[in-house]
């Protein structure tokens, strides 16, 4: 081989090689109401926010044609700033009255490959108000399965139906499955306890997810610790995580609450 071209070669393994070793970025937000009450301008600020991460699971889509309607605008808006984008949104959840929502999953297919169809987790029992959405992704030799989840109202107990999600693992024995979303309960809640003798650890600790209306005497627009992702131990062996701060300062909260009354949360994982 001539010179140039070995030199070109090992070039490009070494690319290939450096991409493969970049970890993956999972970032889940509760978008509130997110449907045409979504303006342009927040559409455009929302897409921002997520466009650097390579899996987004997003909960409180309207389940009206409004709410698949902002999804595939977001899709748009996060195509126009350069990588490729898909998606897929949830059919309505089977919930009771006034409960039903959607779910969506945005990637970059640069990075990641849907595997399959998602589906909503049909098979939980009606004490689950709004199903989990599942999806099957691929990420160079590895497969994630995700589970995207909103769990039922702070004052509505949903560690009642917490409880019924670890039961959800052992359906999957073959697959890495995690789950994502908005809990309505802190990681500290014993509830969580099933999934933990399962090996299962939140990825957030102690850490507050949504915003208040208005900041406290003291600076504080931060509220409760109810938003997570809980990562198997075996097969995800290497992760960081953290809580993105939109707000920062007391001034950005009322625009930042335009977007919605929850923060984002994200997990780095790399094998």
């Amino acid at each position: 081989m001539k010179p140039h071209l070995r030199l070109l070669f090992f070039l490009l393994l070494f690319s290939v090689h450096s991409v493969a070793q970049e970890p993956l970025r999972l970032l889940s937000w509760n978008i509130q109401d997110f449907g045409r009450t979504k303006d342009s301008s927040e559409i455009r600020a929302i897409a921002q926010v997520v466009a650097d991460y390579d899996v987004v699971a997003i909960q409180e889509v309207v389940a009206g044609y409004g709410g698949a309607q902002a999804v595939a605008r977001l899709a748009d808006q996060l195509n126009r700033l350069g990588e490729r984008w898909d998606y897929r949104v949830s059919d309505p959840t089977d919930s009771p009255k006034y409960k039903t929502e959607r779910y969506a999953f945005l990637w970059k297919t640069g990075r990641v490959q849907l595997r399959g169809r998602p589906w909503l987790a049909g098979s939980l029992p009606e004490a689950v108000f709004r199903e989990p959405y599942l999806a099957r992704f691929r990420f160079g030799e590895h497969g994630l399965l995700i589970a995207n989840y909103h769990a039922r109202r702070h004052d509505e107990a949903p560690e009642e139906e917490i409880a019924l999600l670890a039961e959800l693992p052992a359906l999957y024995p073959g697959d890495c499955f995690l789950l994502a979303g908005d809990f309505n309960r802190s990681e500290e809640h014993p509830v969580f306890d099933a999934l933990e003798r399962q090996g299962y650890r939140p990825a957030i600790l102690g850490q507050p997810t949504t915003l208040k209306h208005y900041c406290d005497d003291r600076g504080n627009y931060l509220n409760h610790a109810i938003d997570n992702v809980y990562l198997p131990g075996g097969c995800l062996p290497a992760t960081r995580a953290g809580v993105l701060d939109l707000v920062e300062d007391c001034t950005r909260l009322e625009e930042v609450r335009r977007w919605s009354d929850h923060l984002p949360v994200w997990v780095e994982i790399a094998w």
